[in-house]
């Protein structure tokens, strides 16, 4: 089985730095475990992994990695403003500088059955305009090893094609972590997790979903728009074992979730029996409620209902679902054909994508880019749509498509699985 990926290059468009300096080939990164790997994901500044005995280790933006304790020391180097890519605003989490440990500390977390409180930015972090200085972290971990990581401050800039509500400011300074065990009450074990623009989701074995990171717009679904929780919290009304009831006040469908997605700014997941609940930012209608106003807890996608929803994927602004007959529906931002139904016009609620190419075709993959989409079906085809600018879609060339499109395979491979990231697509291929 092959690995394929494609996207345009540009002199401009540099790769997001994780690690000390950028990697332009496959390398292995070791994380501080013995235990397999067995699923992981990665969102727009950080990555997450699941290892076999139910652990979560996470990297990447440590505002979206919880309850680290940095010591920051100065260094005077400075960043070139392209070096990160866009689309996604930042959060805040606790960074103990040497000066002000004190005011760094964020607010201890209220327990979940309590009102949630809302926190402000970044404690301490300071502003500056035109290049900023870099900042070097040593991280140590003293479980079992010593492990020290010089990591980079990187400078946040506005984005080209005029920035948007998930751009950050040009003056917003960041840190990065490096892997990082997240904290669990005993006996939980966690089956797989989703990354968004800066927050998370896990699921456990037994259906239960823990969120932290980023929260002013209710994408981590626990009924706030608390803007840092630095710990993992479990979302109270996905405990379909207690009976649990959406937003509307109607009970949920199903005794546990079985599939979870996180977007930009927005979440969505699955229950066993079906159900698509939504939650977070819904400006541009990607939480499927048929408005464009917010929802900052789970709520079921009524319009969907009758249809088993089986699959489901969240891009920066939209959202593709897929039923247990192979159709796929789209919701949410289409201005750059995104939705796959052609046009480039929001859909607030779910809309089926009734294209031809798919017609004969059932699909069971879906996957979301920040604004482009990808199916795979049973037959092993895979169709794209949407934003094209740097050749994500696969088809040759860097025009959009608002409608399905066949990526062919150089050999004529049969795919096997996709993913898309922000401004690429992957997918693992049986050769012939």
């Amino acid at each position: 089985m092959r690995l394929i990926c494609w996207r345009q290059t540009r002199r401009r468009l540099l790769t997001l730095e994780v690690l000390m300096t950028a990697q332009e080939v496959p390398e292995p990164y070791l994380l501080p475990t013995d235990s397999p790997i067995i699923q992981a994901a990665g969102g727009w500044a950080h990555c997450a992994a699941v290892t076999g005995n139910g652990e979560v280790y996470t990297w990447g933006w440590s505002e979206c990695v919880p309850s680290v304790t940095l010591n920051a020391v100065e260094e005077s180097e400075q960043v070139q403003e392209d070096d990160i890519p866009p689309d996604v605003p930042g959060t805040s989490l606790q960074l103990l500088s040497r000066n002000n440990v004190n005011a760094a500390r964020s607010e201890p977390l209220p327990s979940s059955g309590s009102p949630l409180r809302l926190t402000g930015g970044l404690q301490g972090r300071t502003k500056q305009s035109g290049r900023q200085n870099q900042r070097n972290l040593t991280c140590k971990f003293t479980e079992n090893r010593v492990v020290e990581e010089v990591l980079k401050k990187r400078k946040v800039v506005s984005f080209e094609d005029g920035g948007s509500p998930e751009s950050p400011t040009a003056a917003d300074e960041n840190v990065f972590s490096p892997p990082f065990l997240v904290n669990l009450d005993a006996g939980i074990r966690i089956a797989s997790v989703a990354a968004g623009g800066r927050h998370t989701l896990a699921l456990s074995d037994v259906g239960h979903v823990w969120a932290w990171g980023y929260g002013g717009d209710g994408q981590l679904g626990l009924g706030s728009r608390m803007r840092i929780v630095s710990s993992p919290q479990q979302i109270p009304c996905l405990n379909l074992t207690e009976k649990a009831v959406a937003r509307s006040g109607v009970p949920i469908p199903g005794k546990c979730i079985k599939a979870i997605a996180c977007g930009g700014r927005h979440s969505a997941v699955v229950t066993d029996a079906g159900a698509l609940l939504t939650f977070g930012w819904g400006l541009h209608g990607q939480v499927g409620q048929g408005s464009t106003e917010d929802e900052l807890s789970p709520c079921c996608v009524s319009t969907i209902g009758g249809l088993r929803i089986v699959g489901i994927a969240a891009g920066l602004w939209h959202t593709l679902c897929i039923t247990d007959v192979g159709d796929v529906y789209a919701f949410g931002g289409n201005q750059f054909g995104q939705l796959g139904v052609g046009g480039n016009a929001a859909e607030l609620s779910p809309r089926m994508i009734d294209a031809p190419l798919l017609e004969d075709e059932s699909c069971v993959e879906v996957a979301c880019g920040a604004r482009h989409s990808a199916v795979l079906t049973g037959s092993g085809k895979i169709f794209a749509w949407g934003w094209n600018k740097y050749g994500q879609l696969g088809l040759g060339d860097c025009n959009n498509r608002d409608l399905p499109v066949q990526v062919t395979m150089n050999d004529g491979g049969r795919a096997a699985s996709i993913a898309c990231g922000w401004w690429h697509t992957l997918a693992s291929v049986h050769s012939k």
